[in-house]
């Protein structure tokens, strides 16, 4: 039987950043279904020690990362491992949605809320600075590669209370936000819930 040890909303277009303990399973939920939550993570150690998207294609040896995999640092440790997993279906290939981004691709004039700067925001009072987040993790994200490369961005396919387990393998300070992208969320902005838990014995 699993300890709670914390619970999280994250409301639409926003984001929150966590210590999480080796040991303990970081615990990503959809409450509504269709909502990509882009997630990053630093050694709480030193914070130059980061989550490596290369590194964890790389080493796993498919972009199709789910139950069993290992995301590595940019120092090939392993941070998170993905425990049960009920979507099988999310992204490595993708920056953090940005301001420059929906004004370079989409022609957005003004500010539009995006996952960087959330993640920006929620890991400076751990002194990390905007410069240290790459390529994000992103959880329940539905993209395909066509063969002539084309990359297409479908729904995630994740259902209302659908969720993936991340399992710390050495102490983490981790980033986490609700997708402010609407093409990444079906056009429709909602929650993400997160729940971090001490992981039983027999894990």
């Amino acid at each position: 039987m699993r300890q709670n040890l914390e619970r999280h909303h994250l409301e639409p277009q926003t984001g929150m950043a966590l210590e999480l303990r080796r040991g303990q399973i970081l615990r990503v939920i959809d409450p509504q279904g269709e909502q990509v939550a882009d997630l990053f993570a630093f050694s709480h150690d030193d914070p130059r020690e980061w989550l490596s998207s290369g590194r964890s294609i790389d080493y796993n040896g498919t972009i199709h990362l789910t139950t069993g995999h290992v995301l590595y640092s940019n120092r090939s440790n392993r941070m998170l491992t993905i425990g049960e997993d009920q979507v099988g279906r999310h992204d490595f290939l993708l920056t953090p949605c940005s301001p420059e981004m929906f004004r370079i691709i989409y022609h957005h004039l003004g500010h539009h809320p995006s996952c960087f700067e959330n993640l920006a925001t929620s890991l400076a009072p751990f002194g990390i600075g905007s410069d240290a987040i790459a390529t994000t993790f992103n959880i329940f994200m539905d993209v395909t590669v066509a063969a002539d490369g084309a990359l297409r961005i479908g729904p995630p396919h994740s259902r209302a209370g659908d969720f993936i387990d991340l399992r710390a393998e050495m102490d983490l300070i981790v980033g986490v936000t609700a997708c402010s992208a609407e093409k990444s969320n079906n056009g429709r902005l909602k929650p993400i819930d997160i729940e971090v838990t001490k992981a039983s014995p027999d894990e």
